[in-house]
């Protein structure tokens, strides 16, 4: 889409994000509410931005600009019902592939350790797994009966270094080209986005049987490991 195809829902948000900066330094909020808030809307108006800058079509950019905005939804909405303590890694990754129709335990198996994201880390980790997911069913394992999907991750303790190493891994493909023909939204939250708010190292491998994407990343304060939780 060229510049001028850009949805004015763009110039919306960026007043809306004005008059709530406004708002939000009247009433004199807690700094780090504040920072929290403001750092959504512009996590918000880039995803509008970039959904824009990246689609062929109109239809292509309604469609992906509709999904991702349902991902962060989601993920905030998960947030405000598990305050203080975050949402759950486990809960984010099902619920974004429910919402796609992929049930753990179908074609999808997901396991780790218990790990709660607070605000910050959540919302990008969440369009993350939302990009991972779109690309399955658009050209991975969930296009296929017999693909599969195997989600894991594993913290090394505090004394080693403190390290999430996340891998999600699909199967049961055939013929799949080396690497995509293009590069899009998708690549740029997994490879640029991450790296950016976690300091995250992201490693795409394609293979001709499927797809592995690892993820390793600095424990950050957001992202709290829960040793004991009935």
């Amino acid at each position: 889409m060229t510049q001028d195809d850009q949805d004015p829902r763009i110039a919306e948000l960026e007043a809306e994000n004005r008059r709530l900066r406004r708002f939000l330094d009247e009433k004199g909020l807690p700094a780090e509410q504040r920072h929290q808030v403001r750092n959504t809307l512009a996590m918000l108006r880039a995803i509008i931005r970039r959904s824009s800058e990246t689609a062929d079509n109109v239809e292509t950019y309604a469609a992906h600009l509709d999904g991702r905005l349902d991902a962060i939804a989601r993920v905030l909405s998960a947030l405000m019902r598990s305050v203080p303590d975050g949402v759950a890694l486990h809960a984010l990754i099902a619920d974004e592939l429910l919402a796609h129709l992929a049930r753990e335990g179908d074609q999808v198996a997901i396991s780790g350790p218990n790990l709660r994201l607070r605000p910050g880390a959540a919302e990008i980790v969440a369009l993350a797994i939302h990009e991972l997911t779109v690309n399955a069913l658009e050209h991975g394992a969930l296009m296929v009966p017999h693909g599969r999907i195997a989600v894991t991750w594993a913290v090394e303790p505090p004394a080693a270094g403190g390290r999430l190493t996340f891998v999600w891994t699909e199967t049961g493909l055939e013929n799949l080209p080396a690497a995509p023909p293009r590069r899009g939204f998708g690549s740029e939250v997994l490879e640029r986005s991450l790296r950016y708010e976690l300091k995250a190292e992201t490693e795409l491998a394609y293979e001709p049987g499927g797809l592995r994407c690892t993820i390793t990343m600095p424990l950050p304060p957001q992202i709290r490991l829960v040793e004991d939780e009935e």
